[in-house]
């Protein structure tokens, strides 16, 4: 099956993070806690970044921040477009001093950085990047002021940034996320506004069904949502599934585990 892949859908390197001592404190919002075992958490972690470099894609480990129960979510630091690194203000206080350790691991990389600045607030996991569009979930973590930032600060990239009010969910790609081919696959319950995104395809499970492309026709996803991994299985895709269970417990999913870099970068200048 021939499909047409959009360019983000590179390989390059992997931003990751262990998870902490204190996992087990992360925060939730739409989710009763549960007892979350530290150690397996860590065993479906090093599984989960086995399985980025056995499909060609080296990982970087970003230095842990122990101190933050959530600092394995390295998605919600930054939000990458090319060469350009904009670093997040997450909306829950006690999650900023996750970035430090991220931004520097980007900017050794060479990247450009910029940053999101008080009042604004922005989490990664709020932003979904489809071409040159950027929608962005306006909810609980990420606030207009930093909706407004993010699109000043991308418009020279020639982004467009388009807002999307969520209500239900912790993330806009906790409900949403793009297969390579640009198809959107998406919970509509999630979302107060599918009207504003492009037309979406209804998935059949509520959790563990977001997906990344690991090359050619390659997604990794969940063991957790078996329905979806059948469509996308239909679709004309591999999915390549990893246990993620004890993360997800922590309204984790695949896509927050990781920052993906596929854009070439040149050595930072001294």
């Amino acid at each position: 099956m021939t499909k047409t892949l959009l360019p983000d859908a590179r390989r390059g390197r992997v931003l990751v993070r262990r998870p902490g001592p204190h996992l087990a404190r992360g925060l939730l919002t739409h989710l009763e806690r549960r007892p979350v075992d530290a150690d397996l958490a860590l065993a479906q972690w090093h599984a989960y970044v086995a399985a980025f470099q056995e499909h060609g894609w080296p990982t970087i480990e970003v230095d842990p921040a122990d101190d933050c129960p959530d600092a394995t979510f390295v998605e919600d630091t930054m939000v990458v477009f090319g060469d350009l690194a904009v670093i997040a203000r997450p909306g829950a206080p006690e999650r900023r001093p996750e970035t430090d350790g991220a931004e520097l691991a980007v900017a050794s990389l060479g990247y450009r950085i910029a940053r999101i600045t008080a009042p604004g607030t922005l989490d990664g996991g709020d932003v979904l990047k489809l071409g040159s569009t950027m929608y962005v979930g306006s909810g609980q973590r990420t606030n207009v002021e930093g909706i407004r930032q993010l699109a000043d600060i991308v418009a020279p990239e020639g982004v467009e940034v388009v807002a999307v009010p969520i209500s239900q969910v912790l993330h806009l790609k906790s409900a949403v996320t793009a297969l390579p081919d640009g198809t959107l696959l998406a919970y509509l319950p999630g979302l107060d506004r599918p009207d504003l995104l492009p037309e979406l395809t209804p998935v059949p499970e509520r959790h563990g069904w977001r997906a990344i492309l690991l090359g050619g026709d390659k997604l990794l996803m969940s063991t957790s949502a078996p329905r979806t991994a059948q469509l996308i299985a239909d679709r004309g895709f591999e999915p390549v599934q990893v246990d993620v269970s004890e993360l997800e417990k922590l309204e984790a999913s695949v896509t927050c585990l990781s920052v993906r870099l596929r854009e070439p970068l040149t050595a930072p200048s001294r």
